[in-house]
C-alpha cells in the first residue's frame, strides 16, 4: 500500500463530536502536526470525513 502524509490544518474545535473523535484517532490534535500512515480504506474514509481540516502529500 501507499503511504500518506496527513497534516492537520485547521482546529476541531467546535465541530461535531465525530469528526474531534476522527481526528484523534489519526493521532493528529494539534495544528501543524503531521503523521505518516499506509492508505488503506478504513484511513481514506476517516481522511474524507475530515478533509477540511487536514491536507494530504502521497509520498
Amino acid at each position: 500500500m501507499a503511504k500518506v502524509q496527513v497534516t492537520q490544518i485547521k482546529s476541531a474545535i467546535k465541530r461535531p463530536q465525530d469528526q474531534q473523535l476522527t481526528v484523534k484517532a489519526l493521532g493528529l490534535g494539534k495544528i501543524n502536526r503531521t503523521i505518516e500512515v499506509e492508505y488503506t480504506p478504513q484511513i481514506a474514509g476517516m481522511i474524507k470525513k475530515i478533509s477540511h481540516l487536514v491536507t494530504i502529500k502521497e509520498l
